[in-house]
């Protein structure tokens, strides 16, 4: 776990030190609600969309909690960024090697390690929840605690899931449902649809107190 790659890259070293001061200015300027509970007393897998996932990476800063980081040059920035933020990292993908990427996301969690994972990343499609997610919680006994976010000012790209960009001086809603927990015998494909449901019903939800 938490190694780094392209040590000799200057790009590497310094560009996820601005996004540090980005996510620190943001936290400094604007408005942060968060309706439920953002920490959950025991280990648990904590969901969230990727386009939503820069409100959760300020919000569990410091807590240890573990992310499965590629191994390619765009993944080594996220990697890095995830580690000044107190995140633990496993290096691999769910495409390539992915299997023994599962298995070292079921043993951290079976250590008592808390997870973050991105259920539509990292190539989506959008708001799909890829089967990998459920099977880590049905394989660790650990709960989903799902989370969505909706931010008042930002910038989206252009990319397969228009990724989210929050902008300072605005307003951010963070939205935690009830731990969802996937028991042994469950249908994969089946609990996978049920936590989409209420990750997209948790965005709306996001979205509504934005707007209210």
């Amino acid at each position: 776990m938490n190694e780094l790659h392209y040590e000799g890259s200057l790009p590497h070293a310094i560009l996820p030190r601005l996004a540090r001061l980005y996510v620190w200015m943001l936290a400094l300027t604007s408005r942060i609600n968060v309706k439920g509970e953002a920490f959950y007393a025991k280990p648990a897998i904590y969901a969230i969309w990727h386009r939503q996932e820069v409100l959760m990476i300020y919000l569990q800063r410091n807590r240890g909690l573990a992310g499965l980081v590629s191994l390619s040059k765009d993944g080594e920035y996220m990697a890095r960024i995830l580690r000044l933020f107190g995140f633990a990292l496993i290096r691999g993908s769910t495409t390539t090697g992915g299997s023994s990427s599962l298995r070292a996301l079921i043993r951290a969690g079976r250590a008592g390690t808390s997870l973050a994972i991105t259920p539509d990343g990292p190539k989506g499609p959008v708001f799909k929840v890829q089967p990998g997610a459920v099977y880590i919680a049905q394989k660790t006994g650990l709960p989903v605690l799902p989370c969505a976010a909706a931010f008042s000012k930002k910038i989206v790209l252009r990319n397969w899931d228009k990724y989210q960009f929050p902008l300072p001086f605005g307003r951010m809603q963070a939205v935690y449902g009830p731990p969802f927990f996937v028991a042994e015998g469950d249908d994969i494909a089946a609990k996978a649809a049920e936590l989409e449901g209420v990750l997209n019903s948790l965005t709306e939800e996001a979205e509504r107190l934005l707007a209210a």
